[in-house]
């Protein structure tokens, strides 16, 4: 099942300009059902896995929000769009941004510098039963998880939502741009032909005056 809408009407030729806004393909969409597991598993992976082996809360990010993107290619983007509201994406990044800067500017408050996990040790060290290097592991797992990875992944698909709005026409509109351009040109064409025919006129006019006037001598 395709879903097309006439962006114009016909034109002088007869030929009515045509743009597909989602055609449906049981082969993508059988294919992104079946990759879509794989991809968030392994973008899952490395997340979690960024602080002790290749990978990390970036490289994560960006393979979690290339599901949304692929569910989007293959099912539309309008539905897609419905199904994962914009709040949803933006309140992702914010909360990204929002645990990145607690853990990071935190120990500054304590007098330590800049996204030194040490600095809660002498807080935290016996509540939770850490030892001081440990407090450096989880620190950076839990910017990498929790700021890092929310944050790609919630810009990544902010950006692709924006850019497919940007470039999708809107419903109601009858005429694009490129009508209206061609249209335009089409009317200054038309324009110059009539000049050019005036012009045209103009000469056969003074040609058959002087042809007069010719004549009217020989006579004499």
């Amino acid at each position: 099942m395709s879903s097309d809408r006439l962006d114009s009407t016909n034109d002088d030729t007869g030929v009515a300009r045509q743009r597909p806004i989602y055609s449906e393909s049981q082969v993508i969409m059988t294919t992104v059902k079946a990759v879509i597991p794989f991809v968030l598993t392994y973008g899952l992976f490395i997340t979690f896995h960024g602080t002790s082996s290749p990978g990390g809360g970036f490289q994560g990010g960006a393979l979690i929000a290339s599901v949304v993107l692929m569910i989007a290619f293959a099912f539309g983007i309008e539905s897609t769009r419905k199904w994962l509201s914009n709040t949803l994406v933006v309140v992702l990044a914010t909360l990204g941004v929002a645990i990145f800067a607690g853990i990071a500017l935190v120990p500054m408050l304590l007098g330590a510098n800049f996204l030194e996990y040490t600095a809660y040790y002498p807080l935290l060290g016996d509540a939770l039963g850490l030892k001081r290097y440990e407090f450096v592991k989880y620190g950076m797992e839990a910017v990498e998880i929790g700021g890092i990875a929310f944050i790609v992944s919630g810009v990544l698909m902010g950006l692709f939502f924006a850019l497919a709005a940007g470039m999708t026409p809107p419903s109601g509109t009858d005429i694009d741009a490129d009508t209206a351009a061609d249209t335009g040109a089409d009317t200054a064409s038309e324009s110059r032909d009539d000049v050019a025919g005036d012009d045209t006129s103009g000469d056969d006019t003074d040609t058959a005056a002087a042809g007069n006037d010719d004549q009217t001598g020989e006579t004499q």
